[in-house]
């Protein structure tokens, strides 16, 4: 049975780590990132409900006596 040659091994690995390098730095490198943020409002607007102007009660099975 031959056995398996690794001496290359070490080469392709590092020559893989290294063009994906490069790859994802090109990739990057496309993207327009915007240079200054602007904040917006995270404020949440109420939203009326019809069932919130209501009376409601929920009775839980558990808390309903025997």
């Amino acid at each position: 049975m031959p056995q398996l040659d690794t001496s290359t091994w070490l080469t392709m690995i590092l020559s893989m780590f290294l063009t994906l390098f490069i790859i994802f730095q090109l990739k990057v490198s496309k993207h327009n990132f915007y240079h200054n943020p602007e904040l917006t409002s995270t404020k949440m607007l109420k939203q009326n409900t019809p069932w919130e102007t209501k009376w409601t009660k929920i009775y839980l099975p558990l808390l309903l006596p025997l």
